[in-house]
C-alpha cells in the first residue's frame, strides 16, 4: 500500500517537473475546499494535485487543500465554488442529483459494478455533466472513482425483510430512495460525521466502499459488511468558470496535465485501496463476506426499480448515456 501511494507521488511531482513554468509573476492563492478526511485516498490525491500546480506555475497558483469539511461543509462547497466563496473544490458528483438526475449517473445500482465498467460510463457520460456544469459556471478538472458501495450494519441482515426500520446514512437521491425501497429509516449524514452519528445511534446502516468504513473505524460500532459491489460513485474536482478565464493559457496547461496525473493516480489509488481497506474491516473484528442469495435477490430486484426511476427522471440524455456505455462494452 505504501509502494503504491508512493508511486503515485511521484507520477504527481514528475508531472509538475515536466509543466514547469517561469517563476511567479503575479501569485494568487486558490482555497480548495474537500469533504473527506485527510488521510482519505481522495483528499491526499487532491493535495498533490494541488502541490503539482502550485509547483508546475512556478508558484503563479498555489493551492491550499482544506480536506474534512474545515473550509465548507461538503453540501455547501459546490454553491461556494459557483459564487466565487472557493476558486476551486472538489465533490461527491451524485450529492448533486437533486439539481439534476444526471449528476446521480454514477449510482444507479449494477449498471457499473466494476473499475473498467465505471471508466466506461464515465467516458459516456462526462460531454453531458460538463456541458451542465458550464450552464453553473463551473468548469470539471478531473474525477476519481470510490471502490465499490457495500453495505454496513450493525446486526447480520439476510434479507431485505432484515432491514426494516433501521436508521440509514443517507448521501444523496439513490441512497435515500434505497432506504425508502428497503423499509429503512433515512438519515442525512455528511463523510466527517460518520463515525459519531454511528457511536451515538443516529445511524446504524449505510452503503458506502471499504474507503470510508475504514477511514471512519466504523468497526467500533457496526459489525457486518457485505460486498455487494452495488456502484461506483465518483469524486470530482471543478474550478470557478470566471476565475479558470483568467488563468494564462500556460498555466492552464500546467492545471490540466495535473488534473489528467490526478484522475490516473487517483484511479490506481482507487484500486489498490479497495483490497487493503477490506481487509482492515476484517482486520477490525468486522464479519466481511458477500450477500446472501435472498439478499442478492431482493437487491437485483430492487435495483430495477431504481434504474428505471433514473431513467424516468433523466430522460434523453439519461437514454443516450446507458446507450454509449452499453456500446462500449
Amino acid at each position: 500500500m505504501k509502494m503504491a501511494i508512493a508511486k503515485s507521488t511521484t507520477a504527481l511531482s514528475l508531472s509538475a517537473a515536466f509543466v514547469l513554468a517561469a517563476g511567479p509573476s503575479h501569485a494568487e492563492k486558490w482555497d480548495m475546499p474537500m469533504a473527506y478526511s485527510a488521510s482519505n485516498f481522495h483528499s491526499e490525491t487532491g493535495a498533490e494535485f494541488a502541490a503539482c500546480i502550485t509547483e508546475g506555475t512556478g508558484g503563479e497558483i498555489e493551492v491550499v487543500t482544506h480536506p474534512g469539511g474545515s473550509l465548507f461543509a461538503g453540501d455547501d462547497i459546490k454553491r461556494a465554488v459557483q459564487t466565487g466563496q472557493a476558486p476551486i473544490g472538489e465533490r461527491l458528483l451524485s450529492s448533486h442529483q437533486n439539481e439534476n438526475a444526471l449528476f446521480g449517473y454514477d449510482s444507479v445500482p449494477f449498471l457499473a459494478t466494476s473499475f473498467d465498467d465505471a471508466e466506461k460510463l464515465w467516458t459516456a457520460a462526462r460531454p453531458s455533466l460538463e456541458e451542465i456544469l458550464a450552464e453553473q459556471n463551473l468548469t470539471l478538472l478531473y474525477s476519481v472513482p470510490w471502490p465499490p458501495q457495500g453495505l454496513y450494519f450493525d446486526r447480520e441482515v439476510n434479507s431485505v425483510e432484515d432491514m426494516e426500520g433501521i436508521k440509514f446514512r443517507s448521501y444523496n437521491n439513490a441512497t435515500a430512495r434505497l432506504a425508502e425501497l428497503t423499509g429503512m429509516l433515512p438519515v442525512s449524514i455528511e463523510a466527517a460525521e460518520i463515525s459519531q452519528a454511528f457511536a451515538t445511534g443516529v445511524a446504524e446502516s449505510m452503503i458506502s466502499s471499504g474507503a470510508t468504513g475504514y477511514d471512519r473505524k466504523v468497526w467500533e460500532s457496526l459489525s457486518h459488511f457485505y460486498e455487494v459491489d452495488a456502484w461506483l460513485p465518483r469524486n470530482y474536482v471543478f474550478v470557478n468558470s470566471d476565475v479558470w478565464d483568467g488563468v494564462s493559457d500556460a498555466n492552464k496547461e500546467v492545471v490540466l496535465t495535473c488534473a489528467e496525473t490526478a484522475a490516473e493516480v487517483g484511479l490506481q489509488r482507487s484500486k489498490d485501496y479497495t483490497q487493503f481497506t477490506v481487509d482492515g474491516l476484517r482486520e477490525g473484528g468486522m464479519t466481511v463476506e458477500p450477500a446472501s442469495d435472498q439478499l442478492k435477490a431482493d437487491l437485483v430486484q430492487i435495483g430495477a426499480t431504481m434504474s428505471a426511476d433514473w431513467l424516468e427522471s433523466a430522460g434523453d440524455e439519461g437514454a443516450a448515456v446507458i446507450d454509449a456505455f452499453k456500446a462500449a462494452q
